[in-house]
């Protein structure tokens, strides 16, 4: 397994790119800031800090970026890139960074020059009423998306992540999640226009026409589809990007059905599939929530607990009748007129009502003002229409300076494998001494189990125990044939470590790829654990 090579620093704490003098640094920067501007170019260290992983991991974290610069377009990110290849200097591009959890805005290597494409790169470049998309800058934020469809008085809906605050391409690129019936983002992304590693910039689909009038419409064009490629990748820097928008429903109804037991998943997730599978009546991305997970947005632990170890079962009884919830909680929406919702409602009660204790409330049935029970149950309905939220952040105040690192195994949505990684997680979070939060979240064909494990950042141990569990579970999951989908920066090359069928030929792909486009190494070194040639078995 290859690990983050070690980059130097000055006396003053300045981190360098590897390989790099003061000097080359210095030159370097100046290049740069000819090309962005004087004051798009960040390079001294207290100003810097903003560029660090919030949710620190590790009882050492991870060193930071050496500098920041800010591109104002297409040309200005290609100037960028040639630069950096003229200097051998990596480069690590975000768009708004706020993949928090994952590593935020911190580069995977130390040294490494962030491109913050969404700092100055943040047009809404179109949008088309007729056949519902967007073409988009890498900086346009989810609530920036939603803004402009409200005030332009759009028929059309935006499909969100739990959390408004970042980027839509960023979001996809990472092939992140929301909860419509587009919740797979990538699956509806139209076309994207990117900075390859040596400043060339290519069109996929469509877009490779001059003067195409339907880019955005039939993202394969001719020959090989790449944009998968610019996925989780490192091959190259996403400057425009299409997203399909929904058409807004005449009405719609967000629903909570609660279990009363944490055996009752197996039925749960098993009575599900026939229902989604075909999009109805599960019409929408629905989420499988535990009461740690929804008790946490709406209080602090020392509410229910103030001891050490993992919450004891009298805590748990008492969040689930204290918020009026089950240990599991289910949470859709239905979408049409309204004699279509009743229909399918009908279908949901009769199906999951064959579980003994199941309890179904809608978004108008429980007001949020006199029952924080139904909070997820109203955040959800917002985000399942459309509207941006950052209500998720509570849960952070769970524990003092809290953050979160995700477990992410992939599975069937079947109930025997999701009760087998509920037992195995569970297992270690009660060993480790804590929490299990958790969420299924459940595609059409697929099933995102995400566990996060809450910690005190401030706190070194805390930190080192919970990047030691998530590094246990990578390696256990695997050896029950579970991947992860999306892994924080520390972990990149654990994940990528299980992905080893055919002694290891997908890695090897990657890395063939990657050194024939990015001879230099300089884009993102080590995203998703592919390492450039040169820096390639190094440690520290």
């Amino acid at each position: 397994m290859t690990s983050t090579p070690t980059s130097t620093s000055t006396p003053a704490s300045r981190v360098l790119p590897p390989g790099l003098d003061e000097k080359q640094f210095a030159e370097a920067i100046a290049r740069f800031r000819e090309v962005v501007g004087e004051e798009h170019v960040i390079s001294e260290p207290a100003d810097l800090a903003a560029f660090h992983d919030p949710y620190p991991v590790g009882a050492e974290p991870a060193g930071g970026a050496s500098a920041v610069v800010c591109p104002a377009d297409t040309a200005q990110v290609q100037a960028v890139v040639r630069i950096a290849n003229e200097y051998g200097i990596p480069l690590s591009p975000i768009s708004t960074g706020k993949n928090n959890g994952y590593g935020g805005a911190a580069p995977r290597l130390t040294g490494s020059v962030v491109v913050n494409t969404g700092a100055r790169m943040r047009r809404i470049l179109e949008v088309n009423e007729r056949f519902g998309y967007a073409l988009l800058e890498p900086g346009v934020t989810y609530f920036q998306l939603y803004e402009h469809l409200l005030t332009t008085g759009s028929g059309l809906m935006l499909d969100c992540p739990d959390l408004g605050w970042g980027s839509v391409v960023g979001n996809t690129l990472d092939r992140g999640v929301g909860y419509t019936p587009y919740g797979d983002h990538f699956m509806w992304q139209t076309g994207l226009e990117v900075v390859l590693p040596e400043g060339d910039v290519l069109r996929t689909g469509m877009g490779a026409v001059p003067g195409s009038t339907s880019w955005q419409l039939f993202p394969y064009g001719f020959g090989p589809y790449p944009d998968g490629m610019f996925t989780q990748s490192n091959l190259g820097i996403v400057t425009k990007m299409g997203i399909a928008l929904m058409q807004r429903p005449p009405a719609s109804m967000s629903y909570l059905i609660t279990f009363e037991h944490e055996d009752d998943l197996a039925r749960i997730v098993d009575i599900m599939l026939p229902l989604r599978i075909n999009m109805a009546p599960l019409q929408n991305v629905p989420v499988l929530r535990n009461i740690v997970l929804d008790a946490g947005v709406v209080s602090r632990r020392s509410e229910w607990y103030d001891g050490d170890g993992p919450l004891p079962a009298e805590a748990i009884e008492r969040m689930k009748r204290e918020l009026n919830l089950g240990y599991w909680n289910f949470y859709g929406t239905l979408y049409g007129p309204p004699p279509v919702i009743d229909t399918y409602y009908g279908m949901i009660k009769d199906a999951f009502g064959q579980i003994p204790g199941a309890r179904f409330y809608t978004h108008e049935e429980r007001p949020e003002a006199a029952d924080r029970g139904a909070h997820a149950l109203h955040d959800r309905h917002k985000i399942n229409n459309g509207i941006p939220s950052l209500d998720e952040l509570k849960l952070l105040d769970w524990i003092p300076n809290g953050g979160h690192l995700a477990f992410s195994p992939v599975s069937a949505p079947d109930g025997e494998d999701a009760l087998k990684q509920f037992r195995m997680v569970r297992r270690r979070t009660d060993e480790w001494g804590t929490d299990y939060a958790a969420q299924f979240i459940i595609g059409l064909r697929e099933m995102h189990h995400i566990g996060l494990f809450l910690y005190d950042t401030h706190d070194p141990k805390a930190r080192q125990e919970t990047l030691d569990l998530t590094r246990l579970l990578i390696r256990e999951a695997a050896a029950e044939g579970y991947g992860e989908y999306r892994t924080h920066n520390a972990l990149m090359d654990d994940v990528m470590a299980t992905y080893n069928w055919g002694d290891g030929a997908l890695l090897k792909f990657h890395e063939r790829v990657k050194d024939a486009l990015d001879p230099r190494g300089v884009i993102a070194p080590g995203k998703s654990g592919i390492w450039p040639k040169r820096f390639r078995g190094q440690s520290h």
